[in-house]
């Protein structure tokens, strides 16, 4: 157990904290300072990477005699869910209102301690539902299932298994009880009280139903963080509809103040950065997929925002932690006074707050096929996907179409050779197309009916692959609808629903190519087919002339271009046409979705040529469904339009528009009308989910080289936001280049 000694002189050592933690000395954190001074030293110190260093392999294994026993695989999976509760390290920091720590490092990687299985993000668990009926419901759902005869071996192999992840869970909260009682009584004075307070607010839960503010946010922490401790990666959904039930009555009866509300749930937020280790590179260590959604409504269609929702837009502005992105489901009734506190927070960057659109979401949900109650439910994946917390099994597949579009076109990734500085039209038509199938495109149609014939290949294979496995998960599946009563894993069809989303990525890309194309070779015919391929295919080498010429005339999409848009309207159309075919195939449901989530700087770009657009090899594209970086000339308002252009009632697992914004732009009052105004067309446009990041592309290069002075400094990526200094170079210079054209150098 880690238990280290308090800082005698806490308010005096605050300011060494922070800066210790790379926030500086003028401002270590933004907005009102209304948390306490020993709840910003806590911060500092997990955002430090302290405590996330501190994580250690699991020192335990599971017994060779067990194993030789042949266990099926729940009952090793559940085997090595008793051991990590009764062995694993606990951690419990004097101060700290919370109790629990996900301390072994196969979680922090993604993978399962003591076992060969994976384990799972990109799914919000049921955490509503265990906490009105705690652990002691769901045990005895699972007890009154086997006493059923209809169920079969494999259907009660998972339910013993989950019956001894609860007994495991009692377990590992039993460590914590123990723990804590005994330094209550050996600490004295306000150290002691503080143990004892927590103490008490973690005896009854999460086993049973809250019945206090302080005890939910203590049960919540607890049922997402034995998840987190195994492995899984869940997001934590809608806590405000959640945990305001709980304060609302806590702060009539006197028990509670404002002020203690926001300090537990900045403890709430603090405990989790206790992941964040400053070590290594990649996509960044902000955050494992814990997203936040605030808002929208109930299943009744009332109101859900409450004095949760401004507690938690409290702790985000002052504090500025990232880890948790933030979604705010907004609609036409969206009151002013939170679309400004939104833009507020908004414009100090990092891109920790992001907005769906309720009016579009929700009728997209029920015309897919959801009862409008769960409709109203909707949250998220980890990412922006769009899913019934609690009820769903999810998964996207993504694929390019602009990959399909240089199929078409006979251009390869791989030629030519970096050291040619022209290749002349005429050679490489002889070399690649012998057979003139590009000039047998004789019109437009023709090359797009191509294109259209594959993509169409494309989905299909997407649509008939059977995503059912037999990994094991009865940890996470105990929090999820029906897996119980199905007696099936959250993997292996058990959620009430299996979504399975073909995910398109590159369809600005896509447009701008063609209105390039049909314009220069089918209506001016500056070039055929051939010659005009030919050029893209070597890299515009000799033809910088034509390239310039073709960026600097052109209104691409992003620029609220009819003709532009127009073609973005029916690659759309045509795309999720294809995809509503088969709304529901193998039992899994296929609802369309588009993204790219970094692809375009990662997995996408080795694969690309030039683009008939204008773009050089290796250039950074489109993210999500948004313009290309340095094609929108016109103002994010534009940007907007362009986007909500399509019809997005046919997108039912949603896309995310990207806006980068420079700080400078919504600086003061006015600033703060803008983004507000920006939120409100949004929503009257029809949109569906909107990231926005208030970003200086100079800062974000002073930090590239100076990583040490910026170890906190987050950005949005596309589904999540990261901290700078974590992310490797190619993702640096993927946010630096989007951040630099935006800003029209």
């Amino acid at each position: 157990m880690s238990n280290q000694n308090p800082n005698t002189a806490a308010l005096d050592g605050v300011q060494q904290k922070l800066c210790e933690a790379g926030f500086g000395t003028a401002t270590p954190f933004h907005g009102t300072q209304r948390l306490s001074a020993q709840t910003r030293a806590l911060a500092a110190r997990y955002l430090s990477g302290e405590i996330g260093r501190g994580v250690r392999p699991a020192e335990f294994a599971i017994a060779p005699e067990f194993l030789q026993r042949m266990p099926t695989s729940n009952q090793h999976y559940s085997e090595a869910v008793r051991l990590i509760a009764a062995k694993a390290p606990l951690r419990i920091l004097p101060g700290e209102k919370l109790a629990g720590g996900a301390t072994l490092r196969e979680g922090m990687q993604h993978r399962m301690p003591l076992t060969p299985f994976g384990s799972i993000s990109h799914t919000t668990l049921g955490f509503e539902k265990a906490l009105k009926v705690g652990y002691r419901g769901i045990r005895a759902e699972i007890e009154a299932r086997l006493r059923h005869d209809d169920l079969d071996a494999e259907g009660a192999d998972l339910l013993h298994a989950m019956r001894v992840c609860l007994d495991s869970a009692t377990v590992w909260h039993g460590r914590y009880v123990a723990a804590m009682e005994e330094l209550a009584l050996e600490t004295t004075g306000e150290i002691s009280r503080n143990y004892s307070d927590v103490l008490a607010s973690l005896r009854n839960v999460p086993e049973n139903p809250p019945t206090t503010f302080r005890e939910a946010v203590q049960a919540l922490w607890l049922l997402w963080d034995l998840q987190r401790l195994c492995g899984n990666w869940s997001g934590i959904g809608r806590i405000d509809r959640m945990l305001g039930p709980f304060l609302k009555p806590d702060l009539a009866a006197g028990q509670i103040t404002l002020d203690g509300a926001r300090e537990l749930l900045a403890h709430f937020w603090i405990k989790g950065c206790e992941w964040i280790t400053a070590e290594g590179r990649g996509s960044g260590d902000a955050q494992f997929y814990q997203n936040i959604v605030l808002g929208g409504v109930d299943e009744k269609g009332q109101p859900v925002a409450n004095e949760v929702t401004d507690l938690v837009l409290d702790v985000v502005e002052e504090l500025h932690i990232s880890d948790f992105p933030i979604a705010v489901r907004l609609s036409k009734d969206t009151p002013a006074r939170l679309l400004h506190r939104l833009a507020a927070i908004q414009r100090l960057g990092g891109g920790i707050i992001a907005v769906y659109n309720d009016e579009r979401i929700i009728p997209n949900l029920v015309r897919f096929g959801y009862p409008l109650e769960e409709a109203r439910d909707y949250a998220n994946d980890g990412c922006w996907e769009i899913l019934i917390p609690g009820k769903t099994s999810f998964g996207y597949q993504p694929f390019d179409t602009l990959l399909l579009l240089q199929e078409t076109l006979g251009l390869t990734a791989a030629e030519p050779s970096p050291r040619v500085e022209k290749v002349e039209c005429s050679e490489w038509i002889a070399r690649k197309r012998p057979d003139g199938r590009l000039d047998g495109f004789t019109d437009f149609e023709s090359l797009y009916a191509d294109f259209r014939n594959r993509m169409a290949r494309e989905v299909g294979q997407l649509l008939n692959q059977v995503p059912f496995s037999k990994m094991p998960c009865p940890l996470l599946s105990l929090l999820v609808d029906d897996c119980i009563e199905r007696g099936r894993s959250y993997l292996d069809g058990g959620p009430r629903y299996t979504v399975r989303s073909p995910h398109a990525g590159g369809l600005f890309d896509v447009a701008n190519s063609l209105l390039v194309i049909r314009r220069l070779v089918y209506e001016e015919r500056t070039l055929s087919l051939s010659e005009f391929a030919a050029i893209v295919q070597a890299d515009w080498a000799g033809h910088e002339e034509l390239r310039q010429r073709i960026r600097s005339r052109f209104d691409f999409c992003g620029n609220d271009s009819a003709d532009a848009d127009a073609l973005l309207r029916r690659v759309f159309d045509d795309y999720t046409d294809m995809v509503g075919q088969v709304p529901e195939r193998f039992g899994v449901l296929r609802p369309a979705g588009i993204s790219t989530f970094g692809r375009e700087g990662s997995a996408y770009l080795p694969h690309r040529t030039a683009t008939a657009f204008g773009q050089k090899k290796g250039a950074i594209l489109a993210p999500n469904f948004s313009a290309t970086p340095g094609t929108d000339r016109r103002g994010p308002t534009a940007v907007i339009k362009s986007h909500c252009s399509v019809d997005f009632s046919r997108l039912p697992c949603g896309t995310a528009l990207d806006l980068k914004i420079l700080p400078a732009s919504v600086e003061g009052k006015t600033g703060i009308q803008a983004l507000s105004g920006l939120m409100r067309t949004f929503v009257q446009l029809g949109g569906i989910f909107m990231q926005i990041d208030v970003v200086d592309g100079n800062l974000l290069r002073d930090a590239q080289e100076h990583p040490d002075k910026y170890p906190n400094l987050s950005v949005r990526i596309s589904g999540w936001s990261a901290r700078f200094a974590t992310l490797t170079k190619e993702w640096q210079d993927m946010i630096i280049a989007r951040s630099e054209l935006a800003a029209g150098r």
